[in-house]
């Protein structure tokens, strides 16, 4: 059995121990929150056997083999490395931090550490993303990728009546390319690696994160478009669009359905079974390098961690969004 930790005791964190209880070698050992009283519930819905509320006590803690971080964005990193450098192994949320500087630090912490470290994107570790990466050839060569994750905020409401929830606050590194761009990005990047040269655009909130936002990204001989926004909802598909044919996501953030529609009017359906929540997937690929004895996922690496988080710090440079964590870096 994998004893784990989780940090964080929201909805997905819920969602996260709900799936990973279907794989096996899962074992809900514990519970972090800063208040005994919040952990106390938390452990009594989830059924952990044991509570935190001091990160070090979690850290040096003999009966925890990994820890699940779904902390606010600002505090991944801190907490990571901590649990690292105490032989804890880490999935955490994306994204994985605040900015490239950090991600660096936490992976040599990792690496020095020899523990694993993977950041918790669940869309490229399902079925139908691999369906993806598998049926790419067929279209031919790639001229450009379309995607886009715009989800109306439960607390933007509350945000123009003056209350600002940690979802449209600096202070915890959030806002809509944080929280919804990096789905988006993420799964680029794993398909087509690092781009050449990025053109961000946002919208920027009173509070100083951003509501929505556009990025253009430039690879030579294709490119790629990704909107992300809090603000307002879409509906749209994302897209590969190659010379031989076009392949058509349901949402690039859970894909469950993919379809290539090919230049000759024939319609292909590649998608493929996936039977358990999603964030199934991510668990068992985390918990499976754990029990082989690697360091470091080849679907979620860290190369991939840090390539979409250096997009993202471009991103945030050229439309003005900062973030108190920014204050260590360049």
């Amino acid at each position: 059995m994998i004893r784990f930790a989780t940090i964080g005791t929201n909805w997905i964190t819920e969602a996260f121990i709900r799936a990973a209880k279907q794989v096996p070698s899962f074992h809900l050992q514990a519970v972090y929150s800063r208040q005994q009283e919040t952990a106390n519930a938390f452990a009594e819905k989830t059924g952990a056997t044991e509570t935190f509320t001091n990160l070090h006590e979690l850290a040096v803690s003999k009966n925890v083999d990994a820890v699940y971080i779904a902390s606010p964005n600002a505090f991944h990193a801190e907490q990571a490395i901590t649990l690292m450098n105490h032989g804890k192994h880490v999935i955490c949320e994306k994204p994985l931090a605040s900015n490239a500087k950090e991600v660096e630090a936490m992976i040599e912490a990792a690496q020095k550490n020899g523990v694993v470290l993977m950041e918790a994107m669940k869309a490229t570790c399902l079925p139908n993303f691999q369906a993806v990466q598998h049926h790419l050839p067929k279209i031919g060569r790639v001229r450009r990728y379309v995607a886009s994750y715009c989800q109306y905020s439960s607390r933007y409401d509350a945000f123009k009546q003056g209350t600002i929830a940690n979802a449209f606050h600096p202070a915890f590194s959030s806002g809509a390319l944080m929280d919804l761009g990096v789905y988006c990005l993420y799964p680029l990047v794993v398909l087509f690696g690092e781009p050449k040269t990025i053109q961000a655009h946002s919208v920027r909130l009173s509070s100083g994160v951003d509501g929505e936002g556009s990025i253009m990204l430039d690879y030579g001989e294709m490119d790629a478009i990704v909107m992300y926004s809090k603000i307002a909802n879409s509906y749209a598909p994302a897209e590969i669009q190659g010379e031989e044919g076009t392949i058509v996501i349901d949402a690039i953030h859970t894909p469950t359905r993919v379809h290539i529609h090919y230049r000759d009017g024939r319609i292909e359906d590649v998608t493929v079974p996936q039977p358990y929540e999603p964030m199934y997937y991510e668990a068992l690929e985390f918990m499976s390098l754990i029990e082989r004895g690697e360091k470091e996922s080849t679907i979620n690496s860290h190369a991939h961690s840090l390539a979409t988080m250096k997009v993202m710090d471009e991103a945030r440079k050229q439309t003005g969004i900062l973030f108190p964590a920014d204050e260590h870096f360049a």
